[in-house]
């Protein structure tokens, strides 16, 4: 009787505990790595499936581009021009407020959209995937959001009866105007690290990039090369690549990461709180299963399975796009300064037939954009199409930072 009663009494208690869990857990949801982008889809109103990446570095949803199949019925308030990173022109957008935003059974009630007069993201030809927007930090709000790399969901927890699963690491988190800043060490050379502030955004596809001006600011690296970071809201952002000595992420260390300096031009209008040291990228926070507890002001993470993959950067110096129209070859949109690309001849404009076998007609532009970022003893043969007429050119990828 009395192992029954145990027996009975274990059930119970496992049965509560279930109980306990499934109220904890409010919903599920896949997502696509794209990239080191996070992609979900998501219904605005009534509208056709949608595809947004997660941008926590971003204050309200953008929405940058509708394909001729997109369904989608706004109601707009108003005009405003949006700042961002870059030292372009500024960038006007309609606001549309009071929408309903779902992904898989979560709903965000009253939310604010804005809708971008000029698609400067390209972000569908940019990742090769349909790209709709980006999905900001009101996501975050009011409850716990894990974002499992290993298994491609994003969990939503009710915040007061969340329990941090074994394992995690806890950072405090900093929040200013809905956005979500933490800090960590960055260590160049010898010297006595330096604790920076950054602003976590899972939209920003690079590790980290720091000012490199004012009192606290992160050496550049020595080996460095000089090229082409990103695109900002209002423009392209230019400025040094190097090889950080280490990082260190609440208590892990990072070896080598490759990280960003912008251009003090591209920052100035952005980044004027002087506690603001830089953000950190997609390609750093991809390395941890993360969950954002935004309610209690804490960030928890856990290595998973591309905590150790190596960290890469453009050696050869080719930015491309996918074509969105036939024949949708790979197509060059920026050559970076005294670059391989550029002493071999690549210019603006070329597309590219053929990278050492690879056939251009083919290939994932990300395949694409992943090779030159190999380092290899012998030069990349790359055959582009230029005015017409096939050119081969050869790019010595030997070394690397």
């Amino acid at each position: 009787m009395r192992v029954l009663l145990l027996t009975i009494s274990l059930v119970l208690i496992q049965a509560a505990t279930s109980a306990n869990n499934r109220q904890s857990k409010i919903a599920s949801v896949p997502f696509e790595v794209v990239g080191t982008y996070v992609v979900v889809k998501v219904y605005i109103n009534h509208s056709s499936s949608l595809h947004f990446i997660l941008d926590s570095g971003l204050g309200a949803t953008i929405i940058t581009e509708l394909m001729a199949e997109d369904s989608l019925e706004l109601n707009y308030t108003e005009r405003t021009t949006l700042k961002g990173l870059g030292n372009g022109k500024v960038i006007e957008a309609m606001i549309s407020r009071g929408n309903t935003l779902q992904t898989g059974r979560m709903k965000f009630v009253n939310q604010m959209v804005n809708f971008l007069s000029e698609d400067v993201f390209n972000l569908s030809q940019y990742t090769g995937k349909k790209i709709n927007g980006l999905l900001g930090s009101d996501f975050f709000q009011d409850q716990v959001v894990k974002i499992d790399y290993d298994t491609q969901h994003i969990t939503f927890y009710e915040s007061s009866s969340f329990e941090v699963p074994a394992g995690y690491i806890a950072i405090p988190l900093t929040l200013k105007n809905n956005k979500m800043y933490a800090r960590l060490l960055a260590s160049e050379g010898q010297g006595k690290p330096a604790e920076v502030l950054m602003l976590i955004d899972t939209g920003a596809e690079l590790a980290a990039w720091f000012r490199s001006y004012g009192s606290n600011a992160v050496p550049i690296p020595d080996k460095r090369v000089y090229g082409y970071i990103g695109q900002g809201l209002n423009g392209q952002i230019e400025g040094y690549v190097g090889r950080l000595n280490k990082l260190y992420f609440g208590g892990h260390c990072i070896h080598n990461p490759i990280v960003s300096f912008p251009d003090s031009a591209c920052l100035s209008e952005i980044v004027q709180a002087p506690d603001r040291d830089g953000t950190i990228g997609s390609q750093l926070l991809c390395r941890f299963n993360l969950i954002f507890d935004e309610p209690n002001e804490m960030l928890y993470i856990r290595p998973n399975h591309n905590f150790k993959k190596p960290f890469r950067y453009n050696i050869a110096g080719i930015e491309v796009i996918s074509q969105p129209f036939f024949p949708k070859l790979p197509e060059v949109y920026y050559v970076w300064k005294n670059s391989p690309a550029d002493q071999a001849g690549i210019k603006p404009g070329d597309l590219i037939l053929n990278v050492d076998g690879l056939n251009g007609f083919d290939a994932d532009i990300n395949a694409v954009r992943l090779y030159f970022t190999k380092t290899l003893k012998k030069p990349v043969s790359v055959t582009v199409l230029r005015d017409g007429a096939s050119i081969q050119l050869k790019l010595d990828v030997s070394r690397s930072l």
